[in-house]
């Protein structure tokens, strides 16, 4: 039976039916019903099976089960006619039902039948696909019809059947064949929902079903604009201005970017990386779109990678002077918090996360793989180093891969039992410190005890880890002052925000901070617990009457400089304190004649008002003391007074205040200033601070405004303090300089089983066709943040990197560690009000211009070099040469680029 069956098959194959080469009914019967292509087999995935009207079958079993072939049952030609809407489109009935409608065969038992009956004259064969859906395979009766059209043409459908396991991609490649689009040309889909609004298809290698595509449901094909646009994504009011620059055609690559708000870090940021030619390239030849990973959980579902390469498109179109990120920025903000709002930002922060989020969305791994990391433990390096990319490359593939990391060896060594680890880890940019000066320049006030002279800015060169005493000893030499008799505070709102003690770390003072030091008395006595002088911070006050509750202090405002005066500890009565006060303030404040006075007898009123005679109170002193001249200079503090709370009398032990009326007066007062000490229930050892209370009359009167915010300048001032420039070899060289870990930081021995301070040395094994080099300027401590503006010279050409790569080196291509600049990343101003700018080296004309948002300009090379430089942008040589166009035969060789030249490079990274 079998071999009657192969020869059955043998002769259905010759195609047209021939009464000599059909075979007898019974073997008919057993070839199309138990067969082993027969109708009874399996279904297989992917193979196609065809429908066959279940009247005319019936009539065929009929007739086969005769066993006559001359029989009236005779079924004639397969005809389907019941099976379709009608005999013009040939569409298949809905709501046909398997065994009462149609009856299914496989491909082989169709063509059977045919050939031996054959098929009704203009009846297409009604074949359908086997797929599986969740493990069963079915016969996919009703493929999903969609209606296609195009972006441009909405109101024409093309109707096209798919099944529900096609991919999107063949979707797209129906509509393309459809619509004529040619091969250049970029398009993407939409599908319009339930509720009438358009989704993008963004993954176009899921299938219908996983994208739950319905019949009946519009598809668009959006085609890309020749300026790099989508037109689904232009705005429907077109300014004039758009309107005239739609014909602008300039070179690919020179446009500028909109600054959004403080949005100059990111263009700074796109710019740069916009100017890396293989980037570049495969973006614009649409490289990227085979490998958009959308299922990575790492990523963000291919649309960072989409929002950069529409940016990328629309830069290199020629076809626009700046365009608008805000799509680019929204997804940013979206994806990464940080960047939300319109903060101003870091631009290598934000290049490092566009990089990361690039490669995640383009990682040709699609399931990352558990890799441990294994330590070198004696094995070659070259060894180890090729184990660690391979391990890297396992889970991480992608165009950033290939283009930007390199690979590091990091050497561990415990400093108690010696264990050396080392690990090799691939690295995306260098971050290179600066070498930092441990100088340090700092502006400070001084303030003589001598009231006639004004106070004098200074510009003192400090040690950058130095104590307080340093600054004093600093501005001793400048002043003759003995440092014991400097005191150092910080003024802020017309008060003491902060008194220092000279053991205090300068790192505490900012460089925005108003350092003041205080000549004070440097008169102490023997015994140590005892001080002869206090040192009293003064504070200046004007009374406001529209605003005076009750004394409090809403109806005082500060103003002036605060002062420290030392005051002798036998002369603390208020009369006295007035006098010396008075001294101390006579460079701007006039002293009142004798008729100026109240009325009212000196000698009286030390009794009359209760200022405590000697020996009746805490302090002693009267208006008996000797007269402001004597009280002067020659008054003031012992030089360990500087602790100035302690052995200080407290508000209790003060004598009441003078109720004579004189051109101020004076009230205790908290550190802020603005509390009356003697209402509240202090404690009685805290430092007291005077205040000198002025009536506005009075102030006006006697005070001199502008003499008391007078001051000279030192002649130290006067000299700039340059900073010499510093090579990025040297920069290089830090980097790769052996450390010690900080305590922050600590690295577990596996030898001694116990967290160490090892010492670390990082050494380039291998570097990528690109190389990022991120300057740090900016320097954060506990207490401080600052830039370091230090002019770095960077070679534009030859940057040699021979001497930094630790791995053998191939000496007959040099070219391998030889790079040439193509972008700059520049930072101009300080921590809090910086702008972002970039130089970038055209890959077409090699022309380098300068991007300042949405303004570009051409520049020379000998611009390019500043102290704002932060982010560099490097290119292998060989990669450049590789890259560059090969000229046409009989055409002169192609100008040399600036910043592109080089022979060519193996595509992979050479580890070993």
């Amino acid at each position: 039976m079998a071999a009657v069956a192969k020869n059955l098959r043998a002769e259905a194959e010759d195609g047209e039916p021939q009464q000599n080469a059909v075979p007898g009914l019974e073997s008919q019967r057993w070839q199309i019903e138990n067969g082993e292509d027969g109708r009874e087999r399996p279904l297989r995935a992917g193979e196609s099976w065809f429908l066959v009207e279940q009247r005319w079958y019936k009539q065929w079993e009929v007739y086969v089960q005769g066993g006559d072939k001359d029989s009236s049952t005779f079924p004639g030609c397969v005809s389907n006619a019941k099976l379709f809407e009608d005999e013009v489109n040939w569409h298949l009935k809905k709501g046909l039902v398997e065994g009462e409608d149609y009856v299914l065969l496989p491909a082989a038992a169709w063509h059977y039948l045919v050939s031996w009956y054959g098929l009704k004259h203009g009846q297409p064969p009604i074949e359908r696909k086997v797929v599986e859906l969740r493990g069963i395979c079915k016969v996919e009766v009703y493929p999903v019809e969609l209606l296609l059209v195009q972006h441009s043409d909405m109101e024409t459908p093309h109707t096209a059947q798919f099944s529900h396991t096609d991919s999107i991609d063949r979707v797209l490649r129906t509509a393309r064949e459809q619509f004529l689009v040619s091969p250049q040309e970029e398009t993407r889909l939409w599908v319009r929902n339930a509720e009438g609004s358009f989704e993008r298809l963004c993954n176009t290698r899921v299938t219908v079903l996983d994208a739950a595509l319905k019949s009946g449901q519009l598809v668009v094909m959006e085609t890309r604009s020749k300026d790099g646009t989508w037109p689904s994504k232009q705005p429907r009011a077109v300014s004039a201005t758009s309107k005239e620059d739609e014909n602008f055609q300039g070179q690919p690559g020179i446009c500028g970017l909109t600054n959004l708000g403080n949005t100059c870090f990111m263009n700074s940021a796109l710019q740069c990386l916009s100017n890396v030619p293989q980037l570049t390239e495969y973006f614009l030849k649409n490289r990227y779109l085979e490998e958009l990973n959308f299922c990575n959980p790492l990523g963000m579902k291919g649309e960072i990678a989409e929002a950069y390469a529409d940016l990328v498109k629309q830069a290199w179109s020629g076809h626009h002077r700046s365009i608008v990120p805000n799509v680019f920025k929204t997804k940013v903000g979206h994806f990464a918090s940080q960047f939300l709002g319109y903060q101003q930002h870091d631009s290598q922060e934000l290049l490092s996360f566009l990089l990361d989020g690039l490669h995640e969305d383009l990682n040709r791994v699609k399931k990352k793989e558990y890799v441990e990391l294994c330590d070198a433990a004696g094995r070659p390096d070259h060894e180890v180093a090729q184990e660690a990319w391979q391990n890297h490359k396992r889970r991480n593939d992608s165009v950033i891969v290939d283009t930007f990391h390199g690979l590091f060896k990091s050497t561990l060594v415990c400093p108690d039992c010696g264990n050396v680890s080392v690990t090799f880890d691939p690295f995306c940019y260098l971050s290179v410190p600066l070498p930092v000066s441990h100088k340090r320049v700092m502006e400070v006030f001084f303030v003589s005890m001598d009231p006639r002279r004004k106070p004098e800015q200074h510009r003192l060169v400090v040690p950058k880890k130095g104590k307080i005493s340093d600054l004093c000893v600093a501005l001793a030499k400048h002043t003759g002052v003995s440092p014991e008799r400097m005191m150092v505070a910080d003024v802020f709102s017309h008060r003491f925000y902060k008194i220092y003690q000279l053991e205090e770390s300068l790192s505490s003072i900012l460089d925005r901070d108003d350092i003041f030091i205080y000549e004070v008395s440097g008169r102490s006595s023997i015994t140590e617990n005892t001080k002869e002088d206090v040192v009293l911070p003064i504070y200046l006050r004007e009374r406001t009457p529209a605003r005076d509750y009750n004394n409090s202090y809403y109806g005082l405002m500060l103003f002036g400089h605060p002062l420290l005066v030392s005051v002798p500890r036998d002369r603390l009565s208020w009369d006295a304190l007035y006098h010396i006060l008075l001294y101390r303030l006579s460079r701007y404040v006039t002293k009142p004649s004798s008729d100026d006075e109240d009325d009212g007898d000196e000698k009286d009123t030390e009794g009359k008002n209760g200022i405590p005679k000697p020996g009746n109170g805490g302090a002693a002193g009267s208006a008996q003391d000797p007269v402001p001249e004597q009280a002067g200079p020659s008054s003031g503090v012992a030089g360990g007074s500087r602790a100035l709370a302690d052995n200080s009398p407290g508000p209790s032990h003060w004598p009441q205040r003078a109720r004579r009326k004189h051109l101020f007066t004076l009230q205790t007062v908290n550190s802020n200033g603005t509390s009356d000490r003697s209402n509240l229930n202090e404690d009685t050892q805290a430092q007291p601070y005077i205040a000198i209370d002025w009536e506005p009359e009075m102030k006006k009167r006697y005070y001199d405004e502008v003499e008391a915010e007078g001051y000279v300048k030192h002649e130290c001032v006067r000299y700039v303090l340059k900073k010499a420039p510093v090579r990025l070899q040297e920069c290089i060289e830090l980097f790769t300089t052996v450390e010690t870990l900080e305590k922050e930081n600590p690295w577990y021995c596996p030898s001694c089983k116990q967290h160490q301070l090892a010492t670390k040395k990082l050494d380039l094994w291998a570097l990528p066709e690109t190389l990022i080099i991120h300057l740090k300027r900016f320097s954060y401590t506990k207490f401080s943040r600052e830039k370091l503006d230090t002019l770095v010279e960077f070679p534009i050409r030859d940057l040699d990197f021979s001497e930094f790569v630790i791995k053998p080196q191939n000496e007959s291509a040099p070219e391998l560690y030889k790079y040439d600049l193509i972008a700059v990343s520049n930072h101009y101003g300080g921590m809090r009000d910086g702008h972002y700018t970039t130089f970038a080296c055209n890959k077409d004309s090699g022309q380098w211009h300068y991007f300042d948002d949405n303004s570009v300009s051409p520049v020379t090379e000998n611009q390019i070099e500043s102290k704002a430089a932060y982010v560099l942008f490097y290119q292998r040589q060989d990669v450049a040469r590789r890259l560059q166009p090969k000229p046409q035969q009989g055409s002169s060789d192609p100008p040399e680029s600036p910043a592109c030249d080089s022979p060519p490079k193996p595509e992979l990274m050479d580890i070993n």
